[in-house]
């Protein structure tokens, strides 16, 4: 296997990051409209939703990114190359939050709007994921070296954890399970995304130890600090409900 894994249309090439990035934005976004509850918010409120969480998700994306390695970017505030090549889901994830929260009170949303979100996010996720695995090395989402037997080599000739597959398998599972339980039980309003957050911000505080990245933070990186601050923030949510399944949330997503 030869990365990147070129998308061949025979008469143009492809690179894989962009194709499948942008198929999961526009496949997740196709999901959240045929998914999300038509009864409980209006098109014009979900499409103020779905701006904030894009202008938020850019924005905290970017943000997380820069605080990688605080030094390096720095010494390059001044080149637009390395201020807009990279990104993160996790920044992504809680900017979007921030975005989203900040829009529900500039036009009024009280009600929850994240169980409508889970399942969107997830798709897009496991999309994106799938354009990273194949771009390879240059795409820097690659674990470290590694003698298992899930061990790939990504083109410089050292087995590394394919982490983008390990997050895909996750999200699988953790869709299923979030599936099965809004089926079998009564969930107040947000329950769904605040479980899913939680679920996939505790999947990357344990992946990221396996990441080449700096950890720098007392031997956690950029990344695993945010976790801990959206867990602490999500666990604080959930426990609220915990044991009372149908108590209602008021505004939170």
């Amino acid at each position: 296997m030869t990365f990147p894994i070129w998308i061949n249309l025979g008469f143009i090439k492809l690179h894989p990051h962009a194709v499948f990035e942008a198929l999961a934005y526009f496949i997740g976004f196709r999901v959240y409209l045929y998914t999300r509850s038509k009864d409980k918010l209006p098109m014009v409120q979900a499409i103020w939703i779905i701006v904030g969480a894009i202008l938020g998700a850019a924005i905290g994306s970017k943000v997380l990114y820069w605080l990688e390695d605080p030094v390096r970017t720095i010494e390059n505030w001044s080149s637009y190359t390395y201020l807009m090549e990279g990104k993160t889901i996790v920044g992504g994830l809680l900017g979007g939050l921030i975005g989203v929260e900040l829009m529900k009170k500039r036009v009024g949303i009280t009600r929850s709007t994240g169980d409508d979100m889970a399942l969107p996010i997830m798709v897009g996720m496991i999309i994106g994921r799938i354009g990273c695995f194949m771009t390879g090395l240059s795409d820097h989402t690659y674990g470290i070296p590694t003698s298992w037997i899930t061990g790939i080599d990504f083109g410089d000739g050292i087995p590394r954890h394919p982490t983008q597959l390990y997050e895909i398998a996750f999200l699988l599972m953790l869709g299923g399970m979030l599936y099965r339980w809004k089926k079998r039980a009564a969930f107040p309003d947000g329950a769904i995304f605040q479980l899913f957050m939680a679920g996939y911000l505790l999947f990357r505080l344990a992946v990221d130890f396996i990441k080449p990245t700096p950890h720098l933070y007392l031997g956690l990186n950029n990344i695993q600090l945010a976790c801990l601050a959206g867990l602490i923030y999500y666990f604080a949510l959930i426990y609220q409900w915990l044991g009372q399944p149908l108590r209602s949330h008021r505004k939170e997503l």
